[in-house]
């Protein structure tokens, strides 16, 4: 049985795109006859708190579904302020060293970015001809942080582009969450062994009802982080209730703007939920019309995994990105594309939407769609070849 170890800043009970995916990596590993670790901080996201389960501790261990979790102390922190944010990133940089000081560390490490400073951290300690270095790149730092408006092209940044280079040099493999992330990779290291991974969902998806088409109101939902970059408050205040109820489930960043912007006008049709379980999600869900998957801008290298979550659970969605997503939308036919940054356009392509359209046939389709096309485990033997 061979042994690997994960390093990854996010891992249940922590809640998120990044966490399910690190887990069901994980998961699907250790059920491929792999002796699977992983090294994460103590839980403390998206609060930027630790879950109170786990204050008061340097370290804990533990054993779920014979996988080995090691969470380590992290000077938690979800501020706006850079420097905290540094401070926590540093917190955990220091946590991993002291834990490759004094612990054997497998021959094969998948290690996840960004963070880039934590990626680099295992690299820069990890490098070794006798070691294989897997890097699994969800996103696209620090590029992604200058179109979010979260860097400046300033000395900082350009430190940051070292960093980023650094860890794609010295990754004997490097796994990217889209094509446009892995175009960026052999742009800069030509020869550099690449793979497609994306976050492809594993569970056992509801069964689909028939819908009653005959309601006056489209029930459009969102469910997810409520962060910067999804631009939910900004949803909210451009959509036009004419035609819609729009239904909101998840925590982040702009919860509280969100709950006092529908407190403050009740007249419009929007409803927060608070956050539930991902089982319980996948419940609610399809008993929705359809789903949005907003970004507030559009990311290069981005492609949101709730798209792949979604048409396993047989939902039509509205797509609201631009970029890779929008062509996978398309391609495969999941639902509606509106243009990217233009409410006016997103208020129009739901206009159109016919609830008449939105039948069990439609549902059904796209399930079948998810599930020859988008299966986790096709996906995970490919990748056991690669590593």
């Amino acid at each position: 049985m061979k042994n690997i170890l994960i390093i990854t800043n996010y891992f249940p009970p922590e809640t998120g795109a990044a966490s399910n995916r690190i887990f069901h990596l994980a998961e699907g590993l250790q059920k491929h006859h792999f002796k699977v670790s992983v090294l994460t901080p103590l839980p403390n996201y998206p609060t930027g708190k630790v879950f109170e389960a786990y204050k008061g501790r340097f370290k804990h261990s533990s054993i779920k579904n014979n996988i080995a979790i090691h969470r380590l102390w992290i000077y938690a922190s979800n501020s706006k302020n850079k420097l905290l944010r540094l401070i926590a990133m540093l917190s955990y940089s220091f946590s991993l060293t002291w834990f490759f000081l004094w612990n054997k560390i497998p021959k094969t490490v998948i290690i996840q970015s960004p963070p880039l400073l934590v990626a680099f951290t295992s690299m820069f300690f990890l490098r070794s001809k006798k070691r294989k270095l897997i890097l699994n790149v969800s996103d696209l730092w620090p590029i992604a942080g200058l179109e979010l408006g979260a860097f400046k092209k300033n000395f900082s940044y350009k430190m940051l582009e070292k960093i980023e280079r650094f860890n794609y040099k010295h990754a004997n493999l490097v796994l990217g969450q889209s094509n446009e992330i892995l175009s960026h990779v052999i742009s800069l290291f030509p020869e550099k062994d690449t793979f497609l991974y994306r976050n492809y969902p594993d569970f056992a998806a509801p069964k689909i009802s028939e819908r009653n088409t005959s309601k006056e109101k489209l029930k459009i939902v969102y469910a997810g982080l409520l962060g910067i970059a999804q631009g939910i408050y900004k949803l909210c205040k451009e959509l036009d209730y004419t035609h819609i109820q729009f239904h909101i489930y998840g925590a982040g960043a702009e919860q509280n703007k969100i709950q006092t912007f529908i407190s403050e006008n009740p007249e419009l049709d929007i409803i927060y939920h608070g956050e539930v379980s991902r089982d319980k999600l996948h419940k609610i869900l399809v008993e929705y019309d359809l789903t949005i998957i907003p970004l507030l801008n559009r990311i290069y290298g981005s492609v949101p995994s709730k798209i792949f979550e979604y048409a396993r659970l047989g939902l039509p969605i509205i797509y609201f990105g631009g970029g890779e997503g929008e062509q996978i939308i398309q391609k495969y036919g999941l639902g509606w594309i509106a243009k990217s940054g233009d409410y006016n356009n997103l208020n129009h392509v739901i206009s159109k939407i016919n609830l008449s359209e939105i039948h069990m046939k439609q549902r059904e389709t796209i399930k079948a769609i998810a599930f020859k096309n988008f299966d986790f485990n096709t996906q995970l033997n490919l990748l056991r070849e690669k590593i």
